[in-house]
């Protein structure tokens, strides 16, 4: 195995990199690009870029993206454009863009939007007066930012929209993560996102790399031949923690190497 990872790695993605057909799926954000204050500022790091690069070239390899994000904004962050090799999972597995086919999404019920847009908008006159509070419109719902919130206003955001959408769409998701609260009146997660990439792409493994905790959903819906990886410290069903976007890119660019040499 190549040079620049520790053991344990090597150890751990034999099995992946010896596949038949291999589906790398991977959250974007805190995973491939940096976490922003402004979310739409987000890019890949360059060596996450190149790190899919390689994975894309490399024999029997199919990359997706798999993010809490709207399948809209994840593809002007992503910078991925209509003749990209890579899927993308958008709203946590609720829409898809699959090369060839463009946009694949599960349709909603009547009245679904009609509700989403009058819980949102009671939820900015809810939060308004909240310094560096934000509600981000979703395709399926909203999410309410905190990063740039003192303490106190972040949680009394939270507490105020927790409430409001307890008593006008109890039967709505809700999700943590990084600084945000996400509501949704879609049910789909990251797991159900990898359990049709996978029928999709007829993979025979798959890797899963996630930083957050939506990311567990996926990561604890993987199977003996998949290989689940945490960028980060806290608690996980990865079998594999990295400690930062680097050192994925680094994992990644192995992998992507071992196959392409395998197969030669």
């Amino acid at each position: 195995m190549s040079a620049g990872i520790p053991d344990e790695a090597r150890s751990a993605i034999a099995g992946v990199v010896a596949s038949d057909r291999l589906l790398v799926a991977l959250d974007f954000d805190g995973t491939l690009s940096p976490l922003e204050d402004e979310p739409m500022d987000a890019r890949m790091l360059p060596a996450a870029r190149e790190a899919l690069d390689a994975l894309e070239a490399a024999p029997a390899t199919v990359v997706a993206l798999v993010s809490g994000r709207s399948l809209s904004d994840l593809r002007i962050i992503a910078e991925h454009l209509d003749d990209s090799p890579l899927l993308l999972a958008g709203s946590h597995g609720a829409e898809f863009w699959i090369p060839g086919e463009g946009v694949v999404s599960h349709d909603e019920a009547p009245g679904d939007e009609q509700l989403r847009d009058v819980l949102r908008t009671h939820a900015e006159q809810a939060t308004a007066h909240l310094d560096g509070v934000w509600i981000e419109p979703k395709r399926f719902g909203f999410g309410v930012h905190t990063r740039k919130a003192a303490p106190a206003d972040a949680a009394e955001a939270n507490h105020v929209v927790d409430d409001l959408v307890a008593a006008e769409a109890p039967h709505w998701r809700r999700r943590t993560g990084h600084n945000i609260v996400e509501y949704a009146f879609r049910h789909e997660g990251k797991d159900s996102a990898i359990a049709e990439l996978r029928t999709r792409t007829d993979a025979s493994a798959v890797l899963f790399a996630g930083d957050d905790v939506t990311d567990e959903d996926a990561l604890e819906s993987l199977g003996e031949n998949d290989l689940g990886v945490h960028v980060g410290d806290r608690p996980t069903a990865a079998a594999l923690c990295v400690p930062d976007i680097a050192a994925l890119a680094a994992l990644l660019s192995v992998i992507a190497g071992e196959r392409a040499a395998e197969r030669e």
